[in-house]
């Protein structure tokens, strides 16, 4: 076995984690006794080493902040998956995380069902994430690939998680922007079994997981396997309340009562989701009165005298018997058909099931020579259900082609469906096999890594060229006999104007010549090989200098083929895109030195410095070098100071690249020139954009709607350069002799420059329409405008894409108290963990005004975990409060949290109170290898805020940020026996 000295490992250590740990050993390194270094160099070595316990360990005696968390938090607050794990950080609760649940009923980075972390808020990828110190490939699906799943490895495998806190670009190279996760897996001789549940109080959501591990030590090596199967099942959105009805949620700013329409036909306030019926374009008729016309399915409207269309005048409306304007006053808004069954059938939480191995063995060759491997395999399956809404055809009722419709308006029949969502297939692979030695007090590491990611996306979609074929055939065109000409269906003729197929009731031909469903696939590759050398190169008085330098080559690529569908832009209403493909090679040298400055002096116990520097040359982009120098001053009487430096570059991902013309929807009233005048008249408009728009030839009170327009996003390759960034960080920590009280306090301040954004949809147009040299700006001719024809100034199609911008900034402190002491009632472990975010900035080019997100919905100011554990004799006894602060959107708008409705002045809701979530549970250990925790999660059953949807974020009125609990309370069992 090789010899290993406690220098050298520290040096190990700082590659494996960034130079925040290397100076945890440095000082007491230097100050070993012979016969101690003897001893040291005799021990097994562990190609990594830090210090973690039962729960969260300090992390207070590094260069920069570590949070290490255990992974048995999981069992001891009920926590499903990794992902949930890492949520319990400050460093992810201070912003919007990406979960399960936010990639229902839209397209999210990664894929449906892909969970990912972004430490304070800067983005998944510029979070690097590793695997026992080695890059985890990217999983996931679509074109927008770049983070690692974390649903990818079960939680049984890890032993805890290793966070650092601050950029580390020059260790580790691109991605690690904003800190580096790093995840320990379990080693050891240790076996076990495991099975666990978590069963919500009310229906949906539940979890299982079981999962067995099995470890074996020999004298020239060791190896473990884990097995895991995870279901979590879905939750409906009936199946809670909150979710249910989508409301107005408006209230009287006098008396705070609730003051939405109310529904006649049940008494309740209204539910306004996805609205249904006949949809109305004014071309003239005298007696129109709403753009939305419905049928009386349930006879309200005619036994209690709703007034209807009685033409008088040429050119007047009439429609059949049964319909009636609706949504044109506070009374007919309540009759609106804008819920529907299918809103309970949605999907809250998708049904997620897991299958994972992983697989690790090291053997030693010879006393100075180890071979090493991991293997791991998991298969993700996703399944959403869905609604949606869409319209078609577009007709004029003068023409006389629909019978009992006539009037000067086209009709436009709008429906709703559940032949809507996704089923998700991923499956990731990952491979490492490495060497490791040493040749005297120099030890030396190489590794090959492959990981691939394989994954299906099968979407239900509804035929664009089937829909048009069935709305021509209104006018008289073909049909019978005929096939659709790209889906190649049998055409059927469609009765659009029956109030059943308005209420989505759809026979089955229309079922069979509508309704479709396709498969995307989407591959990633990247393979890693690094080298590495550390040692120690000479004496110092004030200790040992040791370096550490290395080379890394690594490629990456990706290919993602939508479905033939959405290949042909076929399929209505939804994202389409070409095949992204592109790869990448990107080389690297790196180096790390840590100084010993000076011992044993009069304040100064020790200082000590360690730089790293990386050059990186990408072959999508170019080359450039990066650098960090940290501090680390041990004052006396158990204070110390700790400071560094930081810079990044990182080159566009692969997706930010070569994304193929990705498109989307957006409502015409995000047009800056929608109703101008009246913001104008008001005064909350900027002068500018009203005289742009009066420049464009845009009528002061132009509010028409001719459906959505068309957001095309596409890749930046040729454009692009990378993005650069500074961090600075600066902390005080101290702690007592026998560490039974300890506490840190740490600064941090990241900026991004030439950041990676994607512009497009309404931002192009706002930069357009604001623009003081709107006659040449260039953002103008990436939009097509209709010319005014029938009123119709509709925004058709906006062709955006990835650029680089000006600036992101995040400033804040993380704080950290710590408390552990044997009382007479057992022993006792506290830990706090407190984030206070100063400022969230972003500016979209240089001269923009930077615009702030701190105290907003999805990035509190203030977040915190408490942790507390009392162990007495075979019982542990667990509490745990997660906390955000308070948070609103009101300074978004002039008025704040004011505004009308029907002429009448109402209150929004747009806040969320500080939320405190409590988790309570009980450990038995049986002494027999027998082990049983019982806990209860969010026990005060705290649900999610609720706010206004005109101002938030909301499904139902339920807020869907990532710090809130959707599920509710919850109990949780853990089930384990180790052999």
């Amino acid at each position: 076995m090789f010899t290993n000295n406690k220098i050298s490992k520290s040096v190990r250590i700082a590659l494996a984690f960034g130079a925040a740990s290397t100076l945890a050993f440095a000082g007491s390194a230097s100050a070993q006794e012979e016969d101690e270094e003897e001893e040291a160099q005799s021990e097994r070595p562990e190609r990594i080493q830090v210090v973690g316990s039962r729960i969260r360990t300090d992390g207070l005696d590094s260069a920069t902040p570590i949070d290490i968390i255990s992974a048995e938090i999981a069992t001891e607050q009920g926590l499903n998956t990794l992902g949930e794990l890492l949520r319990t950080a400050t460093v992810a609760s201070g912003s919007n995380q990406l979960i399960s649940a936010m990639s229902v009923g839209s397209v999210t980075a990664g894929g449906a069902g892909n969970e990912s972390i972004s430490m304070r808020g800067l983005g998944s990828n510029r979070t690097l994430v590793l695997l026992n110190g080695r890059r985890a490939g990217p999983a996931g699906t679509r074109g927008q690939v770049a983070a690692f799943d974390m649903n990818a490895l079960p939680v049984s495998a890890v032993e805890r998680v290793e966070i650092l806190k601050d950029g580390a670009s020059s260790l580790y190279g691109s991605d690690a922007v904003a800190g580096v996760i790093n995840i320990i897996t379990k080693r050891g001789d240790e076996s076990s079994v495991n099975v666990s549940g978590n069963q919500p109080f009310e229906v949906g959501g539940e979890t299982f997981r079981a999962n067995a591990t099995w470890g074996k030590s020999f004298d020239r090596g060791s190896f473990r396997a884990v097995a895991d199967y995870n279901l979590q099942t879905e939750m409906k959105r009936g199946d809670r309340e909150h979710f249910d009805c989508t409301q107005r949620y408006f209230f009287d700013p006098q008396t705070g009562e609730q003051i939405d329409p109310i529904d006649p036909r049940t008494g309740n306030f209204h539910c306004n989701d996805l609205p249904y019926g006949m949809w109305l374009w004014n071309a003239g008729a005298g007696n129109y009165t709403s753009q939305i016309t419905s049928f009386d399915y349930s006879g309200y409207n005619g036994q209690n005298g709703t007034p209807g269309y009685d033409p008088q005048n040429p050119g007047d409306i009439s429609a059949p018997d049964g319909w009636y304007p609706v949504g044109y006053s506070r009374e007919t808004d309540g009759l609106l058909d804008a819920d529907h069954p299918f809103v309970a059938e949605e999907s809250m939480i998708p049904r997620t099931e897991v299958v994972s191995l992983y697989l690790q063995g090291d053997y030693d060759l010879t006393t100075n020579v180890s071979l090493y491997a991991e293997a791991m395999h998991s298969s993700r399956e996703t399944t959403i259900n869905g609604y949606r809404q869409f319209w078609e055809p577009f007709i004029p009722a003068w023409a006389g082609l629909v019978d009992g419709w006539d009037g000067d308006v086209y009709l436009d029949p709008t429906t709703v469906t559940n032949h809507s969502g996704s089923n998700t297939e991923v499956d990731y692979t990952r491979l490492v096999l490495g060497a490791e030695g040493a040749i005297g007090f120099w030890n030396w590491d190489v590794s090959y890594q492959r990981s691939i990611n394989s994954g299906v996306y099968k979407t239900k979609v509804i035929l664009q060229d089937a829909l048009e074929m069935a709305s021509n055939a209104i006018w008289g065109d073909p049909c019978e006999g005929e096939f659709s000409p790209i889906s190649n269906r049998p055409c059927y003729a469609i009765d659009f104007f029956d109030p059943e197929y308005l209420r989505g009731n759809h026979d089955q031909g229309t079922r069979d010549f509508l309704y479709g469903n396709e498969q995307g696939k989407t591959t990633y590759k990247q393979d890693t090989l690094d080298a590495y050398i550390t040692g120690e190169l000479f004496d110092l008085p004030a200790g040992t200098l040791a370096t550490a330098v290395g080379v890394s080559y690594q490629t990456d690529q990706i290919v993602d083929t939508p479905g033939e569908v959405t290949l042909a832009g076929n399929s209505w209403g939804m994202t389409s895109s070409g095949i992204t493909a592109g790869k990448s090679n990107t080389t690297a040298v790196y180096g790390e030195v840590q100084v010993p400055v000076l011992r044993d002096l009069p304040f100064v116990e020790a200082l000590d410095l360690t730089a790293s520097a990386r050059w990186t040359d990408v072959s999508t982009y170019g080359d450039d070098t990066t650098y960090k120098i940290s501090g680390n001053w041990t004052i006396g009487n158990g204070f110390r100071v700790r400071a560094s430096r930081g810079t990044s570059f990182r080159s566009p991902a692969l997706f930010e690249l070569f994304l193929q013309n990705q498109t989307s929807f957006f409502d015409q009233n995000q047009d800056p020139c929608w109703n101008w005048g009246a913001g104008e008249d008001a005064g909350t408009l900027n002068p500018v954009v009203a005289a742009n728009c009066a420049a464009d030839g845009i009528p002061r009170d132009y509010q028409q709607n001719f459906g959505s327009g068309t957001a095309i996003t596409g890749g930046g390759a040729g454009v692009l350069v990378a993005e650069t960034s500074i961090s600075e960080g600066i902390g005080l920590v101290w702690s007592t002799d026998d560490n039974r009280f300890a506490a840190s306090v740490d600064y941090y301040d990241v900026v991004i420059n030439d950041q990676v954004s994607n512009v497009g949809g309404s931002q192009i147009l706002a930069l357009c329409y604001t623009s003081e040299n709107f006659a040449n700006e260039p953002f103008c001719d990436q939009f097509d405008r209709n010319d005014g024809t029938a009123n119709n100034y509709n925004i058709t199609e906006v062709r955006g894409g990835y650029v680089n911008v000006a600036q992101q900034r995040v400033r804040g402190a993380d704080f950290v108290f710590t408390y552990m002491e044997e009382t007479d009632y057992g022993y006792v472990r506290i830990r706090l963990d407190h984030t206070v975010q100063l400022e969230r900035s972003f500016k979209q080019f240089p001269d923009s005004i930077p615009t702030q997100s701190v105290g907003r919905l999805g990035s509190p100011k203030h977040t915190g975990t408490l942790n507390t554990t009392l162990t007495r004799d075979s019982l542990s006894y667990n509490w745990s409060v997660r906390y955000t602060g308070q948070v609103d959107n009101y300074d978004l708008y002039t008025d704040g949290a004011f505004g009308t409705y029907r002429g009448e002045d109402v209150r929004f809701v747009a806040e969320g109170p500080t939320t405190f979530y409590h988790t309570l549970s009980v450990s038995k250990d049986f002494n027999d290898g027998l082990e049983l925790t019982v806990g209860v999660a969010n026990v005060f059953d705290k649900k999610p805020p609720l706010s206004s949807p005109s101002r938030a974020s909301v499904v139902g009125n339920a807020m869907l940020y990532s710090q809130y609990d959707q599920l509710g309370r919850r109990a949780f069992l853990n089930l384990g026996y180790t052999f």
